[in-house]
């Protein structure tokens, strides 16, 4: 089975937090989620988007969620593979120079790499989308074809593989982004 980091963040996505953790230690894996500033045992907190026909998704409080492994102890040439959930978290968690360069590990090293909704942003800062196709929350598909990227516009329950990564628009996808991840692992 896969040893799995998971970086996230306050006001990550509820479901693209919780799920995919959930899901993939149900599978028998193992997954360390962290963030940068906090320790094992710490919680960040999560918002729920939802798509109730407004411009742009709704966002509601969620549960808090439980890291439970240590940031700062992380060395990424020990796991398998990577998962980035989205939401905010991704919008500061990009400014983290360590966090950068623990997502080009697992690009230059070829593991892969789940990414959903605006865990895009993060890849972007990175640098590691030059050539690769990526979906993503509309509203990055910018952030995407200006890192080099090609924006997959593909529905909300769908999810693209383009070598070791795998991106989805959003929470709606986890069946078919859980899927094609975990033929990876």
């Amino acid at each position: 089975m896969a040893k799995i980091l998971m970086i996230t963040g306050d006001f990550t996505e509820d479901y693209e937090t919780m799920v995919p953790f959930q899901c993939l230690l149900a599978c028998g894996h193992s997954v360390d989620a962290v963030c940068p500033g906090k320790a094992a045992g710490e919680s960040v907190k999560t918002a729920i988007h939802d798509f109730e026909g407004d411009q742009t998704y709704s966002e509601k409080p969620g549960h808090n969620f439980a890291l439970n492994a240590d940031f700062d102890a992380v060395d990424p040439a020990g796991y398998d593979a990577l998962v980035v959930p989205g939401g905010r978290a991704p919008e500061y968690l990009r400014l983290d120079p360590k966090v950068r360069a623990m997502v080009r590990h697992f690009f230059d090293a070829d593991k892969p790499v789940a990414a959903i909704c605006h865990g895009a942003q993060l890849l972007a800062a990175a640098g590691v989308l030059e050539g690769r196709t990526c979906s993503a929350y509309p509203a990055c598909s910018y952030e995407v074809t200006a890192a080099g990227g090609r924006f997959a516009d593909i529905p909300v329950t769908e999810a693209v593989t383009d070598g070791k990564l795998v991106t989805a628009p959003a929470w709606p996808a986890h069946p078919s982004w859980l899927r094609q991840f975990m033929a990876l692992l």
